[in-house]
């Protein structure tokens, strides 16, 4: 079978969906028939230019950067499409060519004019103004004042919603994602991790306790929720340490909040940290924060270091909830004194 797998974010670019869709097409193949022949001959296709990084190394064909002219070539040639996200292009191309299509979704595009299901102005969670028809409340929720660029975004929500309804299969990571979205053909299936056998004698990192972050230093992961708690915390004359795995545009001001609340000295900045670097760097933690405004549908982080077997204290969000079960700790998103609670009950 001829697959045709599109991303709009691949490597180097650094995140969830990268990670997933990286898994995903290395699993297919190795996909074999019972005779022994490769199952599925997959080409990815992804907006990402490789700068450094050499595709060579991939066990399957990327194309990166089509035109809309090799996009179309490469849809028609293949006998099925999956897209992770909804992406206008591929699902464009794959309706009117009439091929079957299956998305993976990975945020709320189809809900949620910027995708994140957040109130920008106020980094609120959003109670579902678009699908209520609230659609003056979706024009003013954006970070800067392009009226234009808020139109463009709130109509191809209409338009992917209508591309998504008439695909093989909508694919969610979690039943509650799949209860926002509201789409025919939907089927929950979770992703996939490496599973980690920890050794239950590995050093945790001398002095006071580490708690640790991972992910984009974005206004949706919430991190200075994580530190106005810490204050709370060194308030109350409690030790800790906080390190940082990941970088992004926030950093600075991330930076400037911590020396406001005058945590300088026990918030350590990791940045970004090879795959195979993260177990070592997981086994001197005490704890794992996850503080997540918005824009989650499932929570990697939560469910790696589950498998770790680390406490994992993280915001109430729907799909962090289905993630964690009862094996782990929630906090209402946004609440630094209760996610205060939480790190001291767990550490």
């Amino acid at each position: 079978m001829k697959l045709l797998l599109y991303s709009h974010f691949f490597a180097l670019s650094i995140g969830g969906v990268e990670s997933i869709v990286l898994s995903l097409a290395r699993g297919l193949t190795e996909v074999r028939t019972p005779e022994g022949l490769i199952e599925f001959d997959l080409t990815l296709v992804t907006a990402t230019p490789a700068e450094d990084f050499d595709d060579r190394l991939l066990p399957f064909r990327v194309l990166r950067q089509p035109s809309l002219s090799q996009l179309l070539k490469m849809v028609r040639s293949s006998d099925l499409i999956h897209v992770a996200g909804p992406s206008l292009s591929p699902l464009l191309l794959g309706w009117m060519t009439r091929k079957p299509v299956v998305i993976e979704h990975h945020g709320f595009q189809t809900i949620c004019p910027t995708g994140q299901l957040l109130i920008e102005p106020s980094g609120t969670p959003c109670p579902g103004h678009f699908m209520a028809g609230r659609h003056l409340d979706c024009l003013r929720c954006r970070s800067n004042n392009n009226w234009l660029a808020s139109l463009k975004l709130w109509s191809s929500t209409f338009v992917r919603r209508f591309l998504c309804s008439r695909v093989v299969a909508n694919i969610m990571p979690t039943e509650w994602l799949g209860g926002l979205l509201h789409l025919p053909n939907a089927v929950s299936i979770p992703h996939g991790i490496k599973m980690v056998v920890r050794d239950s004698e590995s050093p945790r990192s001398p002095g006071p306790p580490r708690i640790i972050f991972q992910g984009r230093l974005v206004t949706t992961k919430g991190l200075p929720v994580l530190l106005e708690a810490a204050s709370i915390l060194r308030s109350e004359n409690r030790a800790f340490e906080i390190l940082v795995i990941g970088d992004g545009p926030e950093r600075a001001a991330i930076q400037e909040l911590a020396e406001k609340l005058q945590l300088s000295s026990c918030l350590h900045f990791a940045g970004s940290i090879a795959s195979a670097d993260l177990d070592s760097t997981f086994a001197t933690a005490n704890i794992v924060v996850v503080p997540s405004l918005g824009g989650e549908v499932f929570g990697l982080v939560l469910a790696e270091n589950m498998s770790r077997g680390l406490p994992v204290v993280a915001s109430n969000l729907g799909s962090f909830a289905e993630v964690l079960g009862d094996a782990g700790l929630t906090f209402r998103v946004g609440d630094a004194q209760a996610l205060a609670g939480q790190i001291g009950a767990s550490s």
